[in-house]
């Protein structure tokens, strides 16, 4: 959890640069980068407290343990689903609501349980473990592009 809270931080600290693009790195501006990491993980935590912990599975997936023994997303590999496409019109106030919103939604975190877990499209069921893995990992990508385009 101490990492997604950086994480989350080092995304506020950007919020000021919501309207930077740079098309040689991304076709989408700092503010969607942001926008979109914050609707993963709003939406994410409120699949992952709204299961049915008794329903968890494992199943091992094969593209999980890619990506775990990578260490990073690739980019342009994959597109993001509809339901965590940010709108058009990304200002600082959209960005700072929703990184509240994200930080009402994580406030309670630690008393989810174990096995509360969300359907990935490409891994799988992930557990809260693993979700909180996934979050990294796709926060992390996110932030790795928006330094990017924030340093041309």
């Amino acid at each position: 959890m101490k990492e997604l809270n950086q994480l989350i931080s080092s995304l506020e600290s950007k919020v000021k640069l919501h309207q930077k693009i740079n098309a040689s790195v991304s076709n989408s501006t700092v503010g969607w980068q942001i926008e979109h990491s914050l609707i993963t993980i709003y939406k994410v935590v409120n699949v992952l407290k709204n299961s049915n912990p008794n329903d968890y599975k494992w199943k091992f997936n094969k593209y999980k343990l890619l990506i775990t023994l990578l260490g990073f997303f690739p980019r342009g590999k994959a597109k993001a689903p509809k339901i965590v496409l940010p709108d058009e019109n990304i200002t600082e106030e959209t960005l700072n609501n929703s990184l509240e919103k994200v930080k009402k939604a994580l406030y309670d975190w630690d008393s989810l349980n174990k096995n509360a877990h969300f359907p990935h499209p490409f891994f799988g069921n992930l557990n809260k473990k693993s979700t909180m893995w996934f979050l990294n990992m796709h926060t992390n990508h996110h932030l790795k592009i928006i330094n990017d385009i924030c340093k041309a």
